[in-house]
């Protein structure tokens, strides 16, 4: 295995975790092949008004502060606001590629088609047109938003059905009923931008979810006002209760917006961060509906009994773990399956192989992704060394992922992630070079 910085490496994907990668092997000295399959920087982020890869619409901002979004080494603009938005962000990302000197190593317009292993544990790259590379390490980066998963409920519904990923502005649901199906962040940005537009907004969840406010405590950002509690490191069942009290006090009951009141630990599931959907509950603007039994023409029978008709059903039920490049044989992480990474990053299997930015944090994943990178990049390059008990420790980050969170297809990748960046950062090796022009020597 060529441990060194002569090592030939393949990112796979020019979003926020890909570049993140890229300009971590850049920082060691390696030069990166990164493939990208659309023609810019920003993976997720690069909106569209017409049907993408992006998920992103035309108002989305992002849920997680300015100050815990940003990268460790390129602070976000000052004139940015606390929650940015979409374009803001993908400019963003581009000044970050183009700052480290990212851009001259991705090949945009180029898709990866299949990636192997070979018996000397390097990798051969199969791209769209058919040409094929070997690697001796392979970083994936693609991302894990852009491959919808829908609903499955019995029944037809006759009106016009499409999931979030499609759904790109409220302009089209114009006096119109329109239901959202999904408890998460996306649902409730959804839910909210319709209901400025439509006849009737109503939003259907299956469970109880902690919803909170944008800006809590001395009017701070919901990730700034948490912090000094995992900066006290107080355990996790201090974690829960003081969050309890927290979201008690800001919110009240949940059931006085029509809501379930949630039955998981608030730090056992995904928080959702939004302030308005709360708001337009309490003023009738979107109508609280239980989980759905059935569909029946352009008619939806909730599991209470309620039966209403609507022209148009906007699923926001998540997306699947994919990889298409690979084999469903040799790695696969869809439909709820267990995610055995060391560091949510590296495989027991596999070492040549890495996983940058698959995880669903509870905070977001760029600073995350950096860290995993500048881990793997030092570890390429003999900077950094796995512990021997690599494969029980991956198990046992799988066991407590199953421990704290609500078992399903979505928690499967769920961190908390100050606590995650602890972890990540603790890792590091105090010898990993730092970014400066001495760099550039090993890239030309």
């Amino acid at each position: 295995m060529n441990r060194s910085r002569s090592a030939r490496v393949c990112v796979i994907g020019a979003g926020p975790s890909g570049i993140a990668a890229a300009k971590n092997c850049l920082q060691v000295g390696i030069t990166p092949v990164v493939y990208e399959k659309n023609d810019q920087v920003g993976g997720n982020w690069i909106y569209s008004p017409r049907l993408s890869h992006s998920s992103v619409f035309e108002t989305t901002h992002i849920i997680s502060s300015k100050r815990h979004s940003q990268y460790l080494d390129f602070p976000m603009p000052d004139d940015y606001p606390d929650y940015p938005s979409h374009k803001q962000v993908l400019a963003y990302f581009q000044a970050y590629a183009r700052h480290f000197g990212v851009t001259a190593h991705i090949r945009f317009n180029t898709t990866v088609e299949k990636v192997q292993k070979n018996a000397d544990a390097t990798w051969t790259v199969t791209l769209a047109d058919g040409t094929q590379n070997v690697f001796d390490y392979v970083m994936v980066a693609n991302g894990h938003h852009w491959n919808p998963r829908m609903p499955d409920y019995p029944g037809h519904f006759n009106g016009r059905m499409l999931h979030s990923h499609d759904y790109k502005t409220a302009a089209p649901f114009r006096d119109q009923r329109v239901l959202v199906i999904g408890g998460g962040n996306s649902a409730c940005d959804i839910a909210v931008e319709t209901s400025r537009v439509s006849a009737l907004t109503a939003i259907s969840m299956r469970r109880g979810y902690f919803i909170v406010p944008k800006f809590t405590i001395a009017g701070q950002p919901t990730d700034v006002a948490a912090e000094p509690m995992y900066n006290m490191r107080l355990p996790l069942w201090a974690r829960n209760l003081t969050m309890r009290l927290i979201v008690r006090l800001l919110v009240g009951d949940y059931r006085t917006y029509g809501l379930q009141r949630p039955t998981n630990a608030v730090l056992g599931a995904h928080i959702v961060n939004n302030s308005e959907l709360l708001y337009f509950l309490r003023h009738g603007k979107i109508q609280p509906r239980r989980d759905i039994a059935r569909y029946e023409g352009d008619h939806v029978v909730f599991v209470d009994g309620v039966r209403e008709q609507y022209d148009a059903i906007i699923a926001a039920t998540g997306y699947k773990i994919t990889f298409p490049f690979f084999d469903p044989d040799f790695i696969d992480f869809g439909d709820g399956k267990d995610v055995p990474l060391y560091m949510r990053t590296f495989h027991p299997d596999h070492p040549s192989l890495f996983f940058i930015g698959l995880i669903q944090p509870l905070g977001t994943i760029w600073p995350l992704a950096d860290l995993q990178s500048k881990l793997a990049a030092n570890w390429i390059i003999g900077n950094y060394e796995l512990p021997s008990d690599v494969r029980a420790r991956a198990q046992g980050e799988v066991a407590r992922i199953k421990r704290q969170f609500v078992r399903s297809a979505r928690h499967t990748i769920e961190v908390e992630g100050f606590i995650h960046k602890r972890e990540l950062t603790q890792e590091i090796p105090h010898s990993a070079p730092a970014w400066s022009a001495h760099v550039y020597m090993y890239n030309g």
